[in-house]
C-alpha cells in the first residue's frame, strides 16, 4: 500500500492515455472489457484506431451494457484479427453472434469469480471501468461486483479507466486500491448506459396480477429486467403488501419505485438493511439512486447468487421471465431455438433457492403466445422445447409458470398433471393442439386423472 502523501504522485506515474493502453495489446492477446456497466469506452475506442494492426485478440465482457455495439467490433471485420466472447449476452453480443464474430461461454453465473480465480493468468489485460480514486486511494467499482474480483485476480495486467459519472456503490468489495492497478486513463466520462423499458402491456400486467396476489408482506425479492419486473413492482408500490427486502440478481429501477413508496425496508436476517445485488442496469433514476447511497448493497455474485444464502432467507420470492416452456415443465429462458439470446445468469440459483426458502416461491413468466412476422401467433407453452432450445431450468427444478391465464405450480406434480396445469394456462386457442400433442406423446390421456 502507498502512503496517503505519496497518493497523488503514484497515481501521475500510472497514469497514461488511452492510445498508450491500447498499444499494451499485442498480437494473440486475451483482453477482458469489464462487465455491465463498467465496460470501457475510450480505450475501445483506442483500440479500434489500432484495428489494422491486430490480429488474434480475443475480447471478453460479460452483460456488456452499451448504447452502441463496440467500436472496436465495428472496425474489424474478421475472427482472424479479433474475436469476442460473453458469459452473458446483451443485445450488441447477439448481434456479433448472429454475423459469427461473438462466442457464449456457458455457465452459470455464480461459477465465473471461481472459474477467474482457478484459471490465474487466464486473461493477459483487464480493462474497466471505475469511479475517480477516493483521498484514501480507492477506486470504486461501480454497480457491478459481479464478477470482478475473479477477473482482477486471474489478469496479468490491471488498467482501469476512469469515468466520473460512474455511481459511488456502497456494499462488499466494492474498492480496488492503487497498489493494485498498473495504469489509469482519465476517460472522456460518458453517461452509463440506460436500459429504458417499454411500457407495460394488458399482458403484462395480467401477468403481474397474478404473481403479485402470491405474493405476502415480509417477502425478499428478486426480479429480472424488462416491463414486466417493473409492473410487478409498481403493482406492488400501490398494493397493501409491505415490507419488502431485495436480494437481486439484477438491482432494477422497480425497486426505487418500492423505496418510494415506502415498501422496501431490508427487515430480513441477511445483509439487514440492505439492499442486495451483484450488478445494476437501468434508467438514470436507479443510478442515481444507488450513488453513494449506503441501503444499496453490491457484492460479489458468488455470494448474492449463493443458493445456501437465497435459502436462508424466509419467504423469498424470486420472479423471471422465460422464452419458451413445455408440457414436461422445462424453461427455455435463453435461446431461440439455436440461437442464443442471452444466458443462463442466475436463474437456476433463485429457482432453487426460494423453493428452499421457508414460505418461498419461484415464478417464471411468459405471455401464451408470441406475434410471427406475418401477424400470426405462435404458443409458447410447448409439446416440446423447440429443436436447438437450451433448457435453462429444468423441470424438476420448476416450481410456478405464469401467463395471462393463470399461474401453475408443478412443484411435486406427476407428468400428466403439469401437462394438464399448463394447457390450462395456455392461450385457449392452442389448448385443443396441445392436448392433442400430449396424448400423442404419451404424457397426458383423459384416463390419466386418479379416480381414488
Amino acid at each position: 500500500m502507498y502512503k496517503v502523501s505519496s497518493l497523488a504522485e503514484e497515481y501521475q506515474k500510472k497514469l497514461i492515455t488511452a492510445d498508450e493502453a491500447a498499444a499494451m495489446v499485442h498480437n494473440n492477446t486475451r483482453i477482458h472489457y469489464g462487465t455491465g456497466c463498467g465496460v470501457v469506452n475510450d480505450i475501445d475506442e483506442a483500440l479500434a484506431r489500432r484495428a489494422d494492426e491486430l490480429k488474434g485478440i480475443e475480447v471478453l465482457s460479460t452483460v456488456a451494457l452499451r448504447k452502441e455495439p463496440f467500436k472496436l467490433y465495428q472496425a474489424t471485420s474478421s475472427n482472424e484479427q479479433v474475436r469476442f466472447a460473453s458469459a452473458h449476452f446483451s443485445a450488441f453480443d447477439r448481434q456479433m453472434n448472429k454475423e459469427g464474430r461473438c462466442w457464449y461461454i456457458p455457465m452459470l453465473f455464480n461459477e465465473l469469480p471461481y472459474y477467474w480465480v482457478n484459471n490465474e493468468n487466464d486473461i493477459d489485460i483487464a480493462f474497466f471501468q471505475v469511479a475517480p480514486m477516493d483521498s484514501h486511494g480507492n477506486f470504486n467499482l461501480g454497480p457491478q461486483v459481479a464478477d470482478m474480483w475473479g477477473v482482477i485476480k486471474s489478469a496479468k495486467k490491471i488498467i482501469v479507466e476512469v469515468n466520473q459519472n460512474m455511481p459511488i456503490a456502497h456494499g462488499h468489495q466494492t474498492q480496488l486500491n492503487l497498489y493494485g492497478i498498473d495504469h489509469i486513463v482519465e476517460g472522456s466520462n460518458a453517461p452509463l448506459a440506460e436500459l429504458g423499458t417499454k411500457p407495460a402491456s394488458d399482458i403484462d400486467k395480467q401477468i403481474a396480477a397474478h404473481v403479485v396476489e402470491l405474493i405476502n408482506s415480509h417477502s425478499t425479492l428478486q426480479l429480472g429486467i424488462g416491463s414486466l419486473p417493473n409492473c410487478i413492482g409498481q403493482m406492488l408500490a400501490d398494493s397493501d403488501v409491505r415490507n419488502i427486502n431485495a436480494h437481486t440478481e439484477m438491482f432494477v429501477d422497480a425497486y426505487v419505485d418500492l423505496f418510494d413508496a415506502g415498501k422496501l425496508t431490508g427487515n430480513k436476517p441477511v445483509d439487514k438493511g440492505k439492499a442486495l445485488y451483484t450488478f445494476a442496469g437501468g434508467t438514470k433514476k436507479l443510478y442515481d439512486f444507488i450513488d453513494n447511497n449506503p441501503i444499496c448493497c453490491s457484492a460479489p455474485v458468488n455470494y448474492v447468487n449463493n443458493v445456501n444464502v437465497i435459502s436462508s432467507i424466509d419467504n423469498f420470492i424470486s420472479v423471471n421471465s422465460c422464452i419458451q416452456v413445455d408440457l414436461y415443465g422445462q424453461v427455455c429462458s435463453e435461446s431461440a431455438g439455436h440461437q442464443q439470446i442471452s444466458g443462463t445468469g442466475g436463474q437456476v440459483d433463485f429457482v432453487m433457492g426460494a423453493f428452499l426458502s421457508k414460505g418461498g416461491k419461484s415464478f417464471i413468466c411468459t405471455p401464451s403466445t408470441r406475434t410471427l412476422k406475418d401477424g400470426s401467433k405462435e404458443s409458447l407453452i410447448s409439446p416440446i422445447l423447440t429443436p436447438g432450445a437450451i433448457v435453462t431450468t429444468p423441470r424438476t427444478a420448476t416450481n410456478y409458470i405464469v401467463t395471462e391465464y393463470g399461474a401453475a405450480n408443478l412443484k411435486g406434480k406427476s407428468t400428466w398433471e403439469r401437462a394438464e396445469m399448463l394447457i390450462n394456462i395456455s392461450h385457449p386457442d392452442f389448448r385443443e393442439d396441445l392436448i392433442k400433442a400430449a396424448e400423442k406423446n404419451g404424457i397426458w390421456k383423459n384416463t390419466s386423472k386418479c379416480t381414488f
